[in-house]
């Protein structure tokens, strides 16, 4: 397994994990400030959690372990709050590509 360069994880996020919906909403787990991220303020069309096509608006790359589901609540570093979409695992396993986890953002 080859992690993704830290050098190139310049930018520090606020992951809020998804943990599900209450009777009030949804439900996130403690607030994880300064995790490091490479995000990529991109606009594209993907495919949400239920197969529709949606846009977003911006991409974030974390370490592969990093903990965020789709529907966790993200505030980059300039304060924009935004969810995951999807939560996608890029692992090589022995390939040695640079694995990482892909957050598309809202």
């Amino acid at each position: 397994m080859s992690r993704f360069p830290k050098t190139l994880l310049q930018h520090r996020i606020t992951i809020e994990p998804y943990l599900g919906d209450s009777a009030y909403g949804p439900k996130y787990g403690p607030a994880v400030p300064g995790v490091p991220a490479f995000v990529d303020e991109q606009t594209k069309r993907v495919a949400g959690p239920n197969g529709t096509q949606v846009t977003s608006s911006s991409q974030a790359i974390c370490a592969l372990g990093t903990n965020a589901p789709a529907l966790s609540r993200i505030t980059l570093a300039d304060g924009t709050v935004t969810a995951v979409i999807n939560a996608l695992r890029r692992d090589g396993g022995n390939l040695g590509t640079p694995d990482h986890l892909e957050l598309q953002l809202q």
